[in-house]
Order: C-alpha cells, then sequence, then structure tokens
C-alpha cells in the first residue's frame, strides 16, 4: 500500500529539519548580525561597571540568553508559516484538500499568502467534488443507457463497458476489461467508418449502426463506439415496402382474378347447352375445371399474403400464461406438445394476436417433428435413413425476468439448414408453406414491444424458438 499523504509531508518536514535549507541559514546569519552589535555594546558598556566579574558574566549570559531566545522566536516566526505553506501546496499536488495554511488573516503579508493558498486550497476541492460527482452521474448515465457502449485504447483494449455490452457480449465487466476488440468481435465496429452499419458475427440477424468518436483520459487517447441496434427499423422498413408491394399485387391479382373465375364458371354451365361429342365435352369441362380451381388457390394464397399488410395493432388486455398455452398446444393433434407451467402470470397483450402466433410456431415445429420421421429420396431414388426419434415431441414453457416473459418452443426436428433465411417473407423451404408464418409472428411479437429468436439447439437435435414479451406493454 502507498504511503498517505500526511505522512508524506511529516516525512518532507523532518526532512527538512535534518537538511537545513540555505534560506534558513540566511535568516539565521542575519538575525545574528542583528543582534551582534548590541551585543558587543552592551558587554562592553557591562565590563566597564565596578560590579564583581560573576555580575558581569551572569549579566553578559542573561543578554545572551535573551538574543538567543529572541532570534529563535523569530525563526520560528519566519520558517514555521513557510513550511506550513509548503506542507499545503505540497498536499494539493497530491489532491489530498484537507491541508488549510494557518495565520491566515487580512493586512497581513504572510496572512494575506495564507488566505489565497486556503483560497486556491477550497477552489480545487470543489473542482475536485464536481468532477467526481459527473464522473458518477456519467457512470450513472452510461449504465442505465439501453445501448451498448464501449470505450477502447490505443491498443484497442477494452477500458469501459456498461451493462448493456456486457449483456450483448454475456459476459461480466471483470471478464471483459483488457480483451481486444478483435477477440470479443468487436474490430468491425473500429475499422469501419463512423456513422454506418456493421454486422457482428455473434450476432447475424442483428445490424448495427455505429456511432465512434475520441475523448482522453489522463491525456491518454480512447475511442468510444456506441451501436443502436437498427435491425428492428429496417424490419420495420421492410416490411412497410412489402406491404406496398402485397397490396399492389392484391389489387391488381383481384381485378383479374374474380373475372376469370367467373367467366370459367359460365362456361362451364354453358357447356351443358352446347352440342360436341364427349371428349370435346370432358377436356373443356376439365380445362376450365383447371382454371377455375387454380384462380380459387391463387385467390387463397394471395389472402394469405394480405395478412402482413392487413394486421391490425394489438388491443391489450388481461390474458392468462397459463390458459393460453393449453390451448394452443390442445389444437395441434398431429404430434404430441408437453406444456412445462412456468410461473402463474397474467400477460398484458392482445391474446388473439399472441394465440396466432403461437399457434404459427407450434404449427412450424410440429411440420419439423413430423419431417424428421419421413425418410428422404436419394437422386437414385433410394430412400435415405430418416432420423431417428423415439417420440417426436414439442416442448413449450415460458419464465420470467425482472420485466420480460420468455417463452420457448423447443422441438426434436431437424433444425434450422439456412438460419440466414429464416425471416426472408415468402421464402420456404415447404412444398406446400406460403412463406409469411415466421414473418407474421415475428411482426406480432415486435408489435408487443418484444422480440422472436431462432437458434438450433445446443447439444441437441432440433430448433428452439424464443419469443421475448415484455410483461407489462406500454
Amino acid at each position: 500500500m502507498g504511503s498517505s499523504p500526511r505522512a508524506n509531508n511529516s516525512s518532507k518536514l523532518n526532512l527538512r529539519k535534518s537538511q537545513r535549507a540555505p534560506f534558513e541559514r540566511r535568516v539565521a546569519r542575519l538575525s545574528a548580525l542583528l543582534v551582534t552589535p548590541g551585543l558587543l555594546v552592551s558587554g562592553i558598556l557591562v565590563w566597564l561597571q565596578p560590579w564583581s566579574l560573576e555580575s558581569k558574566l551572569l549579566l553578559i549570559g542573561a543578554e545572551l540568553l535573551a538574543c538567543l531566545l529572541i532570534g529563535t522566536a523569530l525563526l520560528e516566526h519566519i520558517i514555521r508559516p513557510l513550511q506550513t505553506l509548503a506542507n499545503v501546496v505540497g498536499a494539493l499536488g497530491e489532491e489530498d484538500y484537507s491541508f488549510r495554511a494557518r495565520l491566515a488573516i487580512p493586512n497581513d503579508a504572510l496572512g494575506e499568502l495564507s488566505l489565497e493558498v486556503n483560497a486556491l486550497a477550497d477552489l480545487l476541492a470543489t473542482h475536485r467534488t464536481g468532477a467526481m460527482e459527473a464522473t458518477a452521474l456519467f457512470q450513472r448515465v452510461v449504465e442505465e443507457v439501453d445501448i451498448p457502449i464501449f470505450a477502447f485504447d490505443p491498443n484497442e483494449k477494452l477500458r469501459l463497458v456498461n451493462s448493456a455490452g456486457q449483456k450483448l457480449l454475456q459476459r461480466s465487466s471483470a471478464q471483459l476489461f483488457g480483451c481486444n476488440a478483435l477477440d470479443l468481435g468487436l474490430q468491425p465496429s473500429i475499422s469501419c467508418a463512423n456513422e454506418t452499419l456493421v454486422q457482428l458475427h455473434f450476432q447475424s440477424d442483428a445490424r448495427w449502426f455505429v456511432r465512434r468518436s475520441s475523448f482522453r483520459q489522463q491525456g491518454v487517447p480512447h475511442t468510444l463506439v456506441v451501436l443502436s441496434d437498427v435491425s428492428r427499423a429496417l424490419r420495420e422498413e421492410e416490411r412497410r415496402a412489402w406491404q406496398r408491394l402485397i397490396r399492389v399485387m392484391g389489387h391488381e391479382l383481384n381485378n383479374s382474378l374474380a373475372p376469370i373465375k367467373s367467366i370459367a364458371g359460365s362456361l362451364n354451365t354453358r357447356l351443358s347447352t352446347m352440342a360436341m361429342d364427349s371428349d370435346q365435352r370432358q377436356d373443356f369441362e376439365r380445362g376450365l375445371g383447371i382454371i377455375e380451381t387454380r384462380a380459387a388457390s391463387l385467390n387463397r394464397f394471395l389472402q394469405a399474403y394480405r395478412q402482413l399488410a392487413q394486421m391490425p395493432p394489438p388491443v391489450l388486455r388481461q390474458c392468462s400464461m397459463s390458459a393460453l398455452a393449453k390451448r394452443v398446444a390442445a389444437l395441434e393433434t398431429r404430434v404430441d406438445v408437453g406444456v412445462v407451467p412456468g410461473p402463474e402470470l397474467s400477460l398484458t397483450a392482445d391474446p388473439d394476436q399472441i394465440e396466432q402466433m403461437l399457434i404459427n410456431l407450434l404449427r412450424n415445429a410440429a411440420e419439423a417433428v413430423l419431417e424428421a420421421r419421413v425418410p428422404a429420396q436419394n437422386s437414385d431414388g433410394s430412400e435415405t435413413r430418416a432420423i431417428e426419434d423415439s417420440m417426436p415431441q414439442i416442448v413449450f414453457t415460458w419464465k420470467l425476468t425482472e420485466k420480460d416473459v420468455i417463452l420457448t418452443i423447443d422441438d426434436t426436428g431437424p433444425g434450422l439448414m439456412n438460419p440466414s433465411n429464416t425471416f426472408v417473407p415468402f421464402y420456404t423451404t415447404k412444398p406446400q408453406g406460403s412463406g409469411i408464418g415466421l414473418v407474421l409472428s415475428r411482426q406480432i411479437a415486435e408489435a408487443h414491444s418484444g422480440s422472436l429468436e431462432l437458434s438450433n439447439r445446443i447439444g441437441q437435435r432440433g430448433c428452439s424458438v424464443k419469443v421475448t414479451l415484455p410483461r407489462t406493454t406500454q
């Protein structure tokens, strides 16, 4: 442990006592020269008096002692205040503002100096208190900000991270301090241009807007990096673009499909009154039936897409999480859905939309489980052994955090083959899929100020869906 400022000041004072400074010797010499003429004159006068030798020596000794005491007092009154002032200034240099100079009185040369030194100590103490309060406020604000903030030194070593940054990297500040930006996966945020979008490897589906600036700490330049997750905003822009496209496509296709279906039905009805042989009649009936059926199918297909453009805002009310989970799980009859009850809670949400979201997710999970049981066909017609699973299942559960409820759906299917395309509208790997189920589900989650994430299960076969919803949606 280092020595305290008071101990340092005491050691300095002792050093000054043991090594007499030139200024102190000059003051002592001048004091001696000042009293020497008087001592000589008084000694001569005393010696010329008709007194006894003992009386003369005693009087001269008394004069010498008085001069010595007066000189010592004079030296003390000159040197001691200066030493005190030196100690106070030394303490200020060591950021110890508890020392003050004595004899700080006005209309006195030394007192005025003491007053100025004490005023300087008070000013520095006020500035230090303000700096400490500003630092504490800065740290508090940084901790409360819900966006990751990092500071790196010139060697790209992490020197500052807030709680949002720790949550992003899933490590504590003690584990992160001193780590290199490259090892943390944050190198793109330092090497990219300021105010630009980057993609970090540990969150492939997230896009981050980087703001970077410089500051100095103890004279050393540092780089401050602020990351803003703009994935949701960008998805919202993409969603609005898809909605506009769907509305235009829907309008144009409806204008064409309705008369096509109507005319095909009318022609099919008139066939019975027309004279033609049986083969021609069958060909016409089959062709018109295909036209009518495909027009109806395309119309249903289009109506499914229009859900993305016409989903209303959620109507919030209280709903029981356990009742909602049991009701949704009972709708899936193709595979066993195991509901592992979490804490009983009343969720503030739109139960109809949340139910639709869970139905979509459970349906996807069930289809994945069933897919794992169907043998695949090779190009030569031979069967590839299906993924064995004695009992395909889906596990649905939930848990609470301080502010959120986290719903989890785990399945034992083959898992995600192409995670990057999971939430691309109209993209699907299913022969009969529309490619909007997951997009619509995430839209519902984000409309409730939540999020939807898909990932392959760690150490097990299958996919895991995590839905995060605030317990109270604003």
